[in-house]
C-alpha cells in the first residue's frame, strides 16, 4: 500500500439484525490529520473504525487506502494485511515485555538493529526514554498509552486508528497526554482516526471533527466551523449544550436586535455576553469551573441559561445588565 494517502470510506453500511448500525456513511481521512469521530452511544462510530481497520467487512460501500480497495463488494483485505496501526482503551501491552519489548513487538519482519532503532526512536518522540526498560505495571496510565501509541506507530502504518484511548487516564493528566500523544501522530504524516465521546478534547485537539448520528455521517470540518454552523440540531448537540427559548419572551430591545420571525431560538450558554443595556434578574448562579452558569427569568416561568467567566460574577449580584 503507498504510504502517506488518504483513507477513505465511500457509502459503506453495516448491517446487522436487519438494522444498519452504520448507514451509507462516507469519510476522508487526510495525511497529517487528526479526524475526531464524535457522536452519542450506538450512533456507529466504533463500527466504522473496525471497518477502516479490517475488523468489520462493510455490506455495502468501497473503502480505500490511497488508490488501493480495502473493501468493496467483489473483494476484502483482511486487518493483517492493511498495515493500520490500532490503539484501544485498554492498551493491551503485553505483561512480560519492557516499553521496548512492546514497541519493537510488531517489528518483526525488520533485521534487529534496525528493528531496536525505530523503536527507540518513537520511545524518544513519545517522551518514554526513562522508561524504555519498565514493564506495563509499573508504568502509569499514561506512560501506557503512549507506549501503545508508539507500538501502533513502529511498524510505519499507512494510518491510524484510536478507539477512545483516552478515557481511562486521571483527568489532571489527560489533555497533557492526550496533546504529546497527537503531536506524535501527526509528525507520523498519516491518517488519524480517533473515536472520543469527548466533545471538547475533539474541539480543542482535532485537525477536522466527523460528527455521526444513526450511522450516517452528518457534517465533516475544521473544529471551528462544525461548531459555530453546525447544519442541524442533532450536530449542534453533539459539540456541546444548547437550549432553547421562545422569542416572544426576550426583552424587546434583544427581539429588535435579532431581527428573526422565528418562533423558538435555540442557543448556546456562552451566546450571552455582560455588557450594558436592559437589565434581567439573575434568579440563580453556579460555578462551574472556567465559567459561572446564570439564571435569567423571563416572562412565563421561563428563563435564559446564560455562562460568563468565573471572575465575572458573585452570589452577591442580584441585577446585572445583559
Amino acid at each position: 500500500m503507498p504510504d502517506h494517502q488518504s483513507l477513505m470510506a465511500d457509502g459503506v453500511s453495516r448491517i446487522f439484525s436487519g438494522r444498519a448500525v452504520v448507514d451509507q456513511a462516507s469519510l476522508s481521512l487526510a495525511p497529517g490529520e487528526v479526524t475526531a469521530l464524535i457522536g452519542p452511544s450506538g450512533a456507529g462510530k466504533s463500527t466504522l473504525l473496525r471497518m477502516f481497520a479490517g475488523r468489520e467487512r462493510p455490506d455495502q460501500g468501497v473503502m480505500r487506502a490511497g488508490d488501493v480497495v480495502l473493501s468493496d463488494p467483489s473483494r476484502f483485505v483482511p486487518v493483517e494485511k492493511r498495515r493500520i496501526g490500532l490503539v484501544f482503551q485498554d492498551f493491551a501491552l503485553f505483561p512480560h515485555l519492557t516499553v521496548l519489548g512492546n514497541v519493537m513487538f510488531g517489528l518483526q519482519s525488520v533485521a534487529k538493529p534496525e528493528r531496536e532503532t525505530r523503536a527507540q526512536a518513537w520511545i524518544d518522540r513519545l517522551g518514554l526514554t526513562h522508561r524504555r526498560d519498565a514493564y506495563p505495571h509499573h508504568l502509569s496510565g499514561g506512560e501506557q498509552q503512549r507506549t501503545a501509541i508508539a507500538r501502533a506507530l513502529a511498524p510505519e502504518p499507512v494510518a491510524i486508528l484510536l478507539d477512545e484511548p483516552f478515557s481511562g487516564l486521571d483527568p489532571t493528566m489527560r489533555d497533557q497526554v492526550r496533546q504529546s500523544a497527537l503531536e506524535a501522530v501527526r509528525s507520523a504524516n498519516i491518517p488519524a482516526l480517533l473515536v472520543t465521546h469527548d466533545a471538547n478534547a475533539a474541539l480543542v485537539h482535532a485537525d477536522k471533527i466527523a460528527v455521526i448520528g444513526n450511522g450516517t455521517i452528518r457534517q465533516t470540518g475544521a473544529p471551528e466551523e462544525v461548531y459555530r454552523a453546525p447544519n442541524s440540531l442533532s450536530v449542534a448537540r453533539a459539540l456541546g449544550p444548547i437550549h432553547r427559548v421562545k422569542t416572544r419572551l426576550l426583552p424587546e430591545a434583544w427581539q429588535s436586535a435579532l431581527k428573526t420571525s422565528a418562533d423558538t431560538l435555540w442557543y448556546r450558554p456562552e451566546a450571552f455576553q455582560i455588557g450594558t443595556g436592559e437589565a434581567c434578574t439573575v434568579s440563580r448562579i453556579q460555578m462551574a469551573g472556567p465559567i459561572t452558569e446564570i439564571a435569567l427569568d423571563l416572562e412565563d416561568s421561563a428563563e435564559i441559561l446564560a455562562a460568563s467567566p468565573a471572575a465575572r460574577f458573585t452570589q452577591a449580584s442580584a441585577w446585572k445588565s445583559l
